[in-house]
């Protein structure tokens, strides 16, 4: 028996429908479903008495989940609206309570966590970010030294294109002092290993945001509800009728 397409039908696209989910807290409950189904025990056999050992099958799961971690692209939905949301709360947002970590059970879960909490925490994690270069630049006395020294380089360069107006009156003057600073800025920059801090602290970033961004559970955003508690509250002071 064959169906007549029916000419009322909606398509709603991935993006859309993501977007739903997230504003409505539907993500939390998928990710509380997902916990709880996979730590739930299996139903008993009566049929056959002997019981499979779960370990390896944990094991198993745990290395294939670890696989698809490393495969993941946090960035794939990272938009420049999340950039320009204000900072979440290190604390009752980012960092949470104990009951807000666990592993995830499935490989979707994880990539569910992982592009989500990205996009939630992006803030934090360039906050983090900035934070772990600085203590490789602190353990790293000469690149310190190295990027100060570029700095003032730089520096000097735009104090002489704007007191003596460069630009306008000496340009291929202006042009050889740029390429010149250039040079001299990348044999700054590679003297002093500057290099080795930058591998250094994108490591250590991208892999604490892989790791807190995998087993932080998805939770209800308090932005979103307080939003949407203004404007209901908008809504009822529209509603009251004047006297």
């Amino acid at each position: 028996m064959s169906f007549a397409p029916n000419p009322l039908s909606l398509t709603v696209s991935d993006a859309a429908f993501e977007s739903w989910l997230r504003d409505s807290g539907h993500l939390y409950t998928l990710d509380t479903l997902s916990s709880s189904s996979s730590s739930a025990p299996p139903p008993p056999n009566n049929n056959n008495p002997t019981t499979i050992p779960q370990a390896p099958f944990s094991f198993l799961s745990s290395i294939r989940t670890f696989s698809t971690l490393l495969a993941i692209n946090p960035l794939a939905k990272l938009e420049a609206k999340d950039l320009a949301s204000p900072l979440p709360s290190w604390t009752r947002e980012f960092i949470g309570g104990p009951g807000d970590y666990s592993w995830p059970a499935e490989a979707s879960q994880a990539r569910m966590r992982v592009q989500e909490n990205v996009r939630r925490y992006a803030k934090n994690y360039m906050v983090l970010s900035l934070i772990f270069f600085s203590c490789c630049l602190y353990r790293m006395p000469m690149s310190l030294l190295g990027l100060l020294a570029c700095l003032g380089i730089w520096e000097f360069v735009r104090f002489c294109n704007k007191n003596w107006e460069m630009e306008i009156k000496y340009p291929v003057l202006r042009q050889c002092m740029v390429l010149s600073c250039q040079i001299i800025t990348a044999a700054l920059l590679y003297m002093c290993n500057i290099q080795f801090a930058l591998v250094y602290s994108i490591g250590l970033s991208y892999s604490v945001m892989l790791l807190h961004a995998s087993l932080r559970k998805l939770t209800p955003s308090y932005q979103s509800s307080g939003t949407n508690r203004q404007k209901k509250f908008q809504h009822r002071r529209v509603q009251v009728p004047s006297k």
